[in-house]
């Protein structure tokens, strides 16, 4: 291991050897000792705890909680949706920003739910067992329906915890994750999007960056604040450079621990095809936002979601094409290849899982644009669609037992079933059609006309009209409809002659199908090889590794810093001097209006974002930045176009999150929103 390069070490596909600011880690397996000796601090387990207890999971994004009374800290486009869905054209917080004279103007998130992980426990023994001696749709069903038993047995019935068995290590554990679960989560604060998204799109995946990417909700039980003393301090105080820094939040997915084979099918068939069909799709939702003010209000969310997701992918293709970064990742998996080779009891005991993965890539070449299509993006994003889908196999499989049911509605993930089922967010149906002549067009384009899927699809209707009768004609907008549907079950939804609720049933054989086919061909043999090599890995290096990222909790480290690439380098810090010079007034370099109201009464050299060499990837937005103290001094809100390699591979000549600091958010709550009541809970009512 030693003998590799930085930059080999950097491209590992396991992290064993991982040096100082590698790593996405649970919070039961954390490096203290090495944290601490990498960055001077003194941390222990009770900072440990405190931390994980102060980390909230707000759906596919982070937070971190700053008072006593469910105040939790994170960014303004990880709570967009909220604001957006309590915004109307004539009080638009997206626009004017949402800034209540008191705790009694808090609004609630319809749908949002906060989670706080309390207890992790080990159940790989049984989960391992579960698919012993199986092969195909037979293994995956067996685990799936294991992890529902294990769930259920956890958590029962009761709605205020949530229990989630976690995949880790590509099948080499399986923890059970117990949470704290919130489903009333009120809006706070938000400043003007345009401050929290100054520069646009052009700016996104970048630093130097100039954004207020801050916004506070609050967590209720029983119609009040929740009481949550595990929460942590909030400082105002300027970050220096090379200051330690721990990020904690729940970063989406990584992908490190793949073999060169299946990279390669993530880079010849995955990613273009994806990015082909987004970009599309940005295309067709610009054109819809350009007919009117109304219709750019109605799709800035999903627009937003596209336009991130395509430029996040850029950056991993960008990756995927780095001859000295794939080098790497090659030199790292034939390292760990020979010392595989040379424990022969070790060689016995796996075979050749490199080989047994390798042998499923034709399959999931073949099977891949189906089951993306069919299942993974079907609906093209449509809110209606999922409702429908939702309404249509939750009223198939809830007859079933528990452990026979796909597993997103066992006993122990139907309260999220219903949650968004009868939340209550604005719908637009203009939107959907959008998204649903997209999916429908693109879907008869790549499967081709002669598919006989795509006859069950649109029978004799063209893309463009199926979308409008079932946007148009859905009553399912209306969640009294829909919670009709939920509990009338299956008798109900069969009977239904909603246009959406009957296109569902009609192609729920073409859908499920290709699921089935997708997991048993492709994702059965893949964990069960997964597994195998998980085994070698903890033999060869020990269990001193972290395993890719989940979407749950982990805890990454690094210091503030800059760094240079080809010729440029890149200072740690900007600050308010710096956004007033950028500012051109023309869009989207132009000051939100609030914001340049109090340009003047903010301190220009109040640091405002500022980059950071810790692990991160997406779904980190709104991880808390925290000192060695145990302070809240900032949230991740992004990283940049070098950083999207992390999916595959720490860098740390170039990765960097990007935060915005407690600094700036307290100076613009005090001298542009008038947030006095809330300075004063997170105690940063002193003048600094």
């Amino acid at each position: 291991m030693r003998r590799l390069t930085p930059f080999l070490l950097a491209a590992l596909v396991f992290p064993a050897a991982a040096f100082a600011k590698e790593g996405m880690w649970t919070f039961d397996n954390f490096p203290i000792q090495q944290a601490n000796a990498d960055l001077g601090t003194r941390i222990d387990q009770a900072w440990l705890d405190r931390v994980r207890l102060a980390s909230v999971r707000l759906g596919g994004a982070s937070g971190g909680l700053v008072s006593g009374e469910g105040l939790v800290f994170t960014n303004e486009h990880v709570a967009a949706g909220c604001v957006q869905n309590l915004s109307t054209p004539e009080r638009n917080y997206v626009a004017n920003g949402f800034t209540p004279a008191s705790r009694a103007g808090e609004l609630r998130c319809p749908g949002m739910v906060a989670e706080i992980l309390t207890e992790i426990s080990d159940v790989t023994q049984r989960m391992q067992a579960a698919g012993a001696g199986l092969e195909g749709e037979a293994f995956t069903r067996a685990r799936d329906a294991e992890a529902g038993r294990i769930e259920s047995e956890a958590c029962g019935a009761d709605r205020a915890r949530r229990c989630q068995v976690v995949t880790l290590y590509r099948g080499g554990q399986f923890k059970l994750y117990t949470y704290k679960r919130y489903t009333d989560v009120r809006l706070v604060f938000a400043p003007e999007h345009r401050a929290s998204a100054f520069g646009g799109d052009l700016d996104n995946f970048s630093f130097p960056r100039f954004a207020i990417d801050g916004a506070f909700v609050r967590l209720y039980e029983n119609d009040r604040p929740a009481a949550t003393p595990n929460h942590l301090r909030w400082n105002p105080a300027p970050p220096r450079a090379d200051q330690p820094v721990f990020l904690s939040g729940s970063p989406g997915a990584t992908q490190r621990l793949l073999t060169q084979d299946q990279l390669r099918t993530v880079a010849e068939v995955a990613m273009p095809l994806e990015q082909q069909l987004r970009a599309e799709l940005r295309g067709r939702l610009l054109a819809f936002s350009a007919v009117s003010p109304e219709n750019a209000f109605q799709a800035q969310g999903p627009l937003g979601g596209i336009e991130n997701n395509y430029k996040r992918n850029w950056g991993r293709q960008q990756a995927l094409i780095d001859a000295r970064f794939m080098a790497g990742r090659a030199a790292a998996e034939a390292e760990f290849r020979q010392r595989v080779a040379g424990n022969a009891e070790l060689a016995r005991e796996i075979g050749d899982p490199w080989a047994e993965l390798a042998g499923v890539q034709p399959a999931l070449r073949r099977l891949y644009p189906a089951y993306y299509l069919l299942e993974g993006t079907a609906g093209g994003g449509s809110q209606l669609y999922g409702y429908a889908r939702d309404l249509v196999r939750g009223a198939q499989e809830r007859p079933k037992p528990s452990g026979e049911r796909l597993p997103e509605y066992g006993d122990a993930r139907l309260a999220q079933v219903e949650n968004r089922l009868t939340a209550e967010p604005p719908v637009y149906p203009a939107v959907d059609e959008v998204q649903l002549a997209w999916w429908l067009s693109k879907t008869r384009e790549i499967l081709t006309v002669d598919d006989p899927r795509i006859r069950a699809l649109l029978g004799n209707e063209s893309p463009e009209a199926l979308a409008r009768r079932l946007a148009t004609g859905t009553r399912l907008g209306d969640p009294a409809v829909r919670r009709q549907l939920w509990e009338g079950g299956l008798a109900a939804v069969q009977a239904s002659d909603d246009p959406l609720i009957r296109f569902l049933l009609a192609i729920q054989d073409i859908t499920r199908d290709a699921r089935s086919a997708y997991e048993g061909e492709v994702q059965a043999p893949t964990d069960r090889a997964s597994e195998k090599l998980a085994r070698a890995r903890f033999a060869v290096y020990g269990t001193s590794l972290y395993p890719d990222a989940t979407g749950t909790l982990r805890l990454t480290y690094g210091r503030l810093e800059g760094w240079t690439h080809e010729g440029r380098t890149v200072p740690y810090a900007t600050n308010f001097a710096g956004l007033w010079d950028r500012a051109t007034g023309a869009e989207p370099f132009d000051l939100a209006p609030r914001l340049a109201a109090a340009r003047s009464r903010i301190p220009a050299n109040t640091i405002l974002d500022v980059a950071a060499s810790t692990d991160t990837i997406g779904g980190s937005s709104g991880s808390p930045a925290v000192n060695a103290e145990g302070e809240i001094i900032g949230a991740n809100f992004d990283s940049t176009v070098l950083t999207q390699r992390n999916a595959y591979g720490y860098d740390p000549a170039v990765n960097r999150s990007v935060l915005v600091t407690a600094a700036a958010v307290t100076a613009a709550l005090r001298h542009a929103y008038g947030m006095d009541w809330l300075l004063t809970e997170l105690g940063a009512n002193r003048r600094r």
